[in-house]
């Protein structure tokens, strides 16, 4: 890894998730660009999508620009009678690997909060349990849609299985949380359906 520090505040400043996933794929494996587009498409197929390879080299740009990553030699090609300029590789630099890291905890604690919002959000219907009931029933149909079909890729050099499990797993400990909490809450605004029926 490259000595340099990523600039201060880069992790909080950027917001791109492309940005971020193309820094996580150079620190998985140095790269050039093409084959980091290349190893997108395959390990973020269906999460997250580029509008093309050009995509790919503004990420790296941004990401050079803010000391995440850094340019190392490219290879001249080795094939008889082909000279070919070399590719410039990327690697992640010390501050970009902790930049990182402290990006993927900041995800965790924002996926934390938008749930917290979500329910907050609802309150707006507490008097009217009935919307919330048919919100309840919209949101148990998007938790379901979203549950993966098809079994998750990832890039080359990693223990795919492996990735393939826990990605799995915690898909479905995640649908089922979301799913036993639209059970309670559905209980709750039942009952509140009731007793205000009953009031009536």
């Amino acid at each position: 890894m490259g000595a340099r520090r990523a600039t201060r505040g880069s992790a909080v400043q950027m917001r791109s998730q492309v940005n971020w996933a193309v820094l996580g794929l150079v620190i998985e494996r140095p790269s050039y660009g093409y084959e980091l587009y290349q190893r997108f498409e395959r390990v973020y197929r269906g999460v997250l999508s580029v509008s093309s390879f050009s995509h790919v080299y503004t990420a790296l740009n941004v990401l050079e620009a803010r000391s995440m990553i850094e340019r190392i030699p490219g290879k001249h090609s080795v094939e008889p009678g082909v000279d070919r300029q070399p590719k410039p590789h990327y690697r992640a630099t010390d501050g970009g690997l902790q930049s990182y890291q402290e990006w993927l905890i900041a995800e965790m604690c924002e996926d934390r909060r938008r749930s917290q919002l979500f329910v907050r959000e609802l309150s707006v219907f507490v008097q009217q349990p009935e919307v919330v009931l048919h919100i309840l029933e919209r949101f148990e149909h998007a938790v379901l849609e979203q549950a993966p079909k098809a079994p998750i890729s990832t890039s080359l050099g990693v223990d795919s299985g492996l990735i393939a499990r826990l990605a799995a797993e915690e898909s479905r400990l995640s649908t089922e949380a979301k799913l036993a909490w639209i059970q309670y809450a559905r209980q709750v605004f039942a009952a509140l359906a009731e007793s205000r029926a009953a009031t009536r």
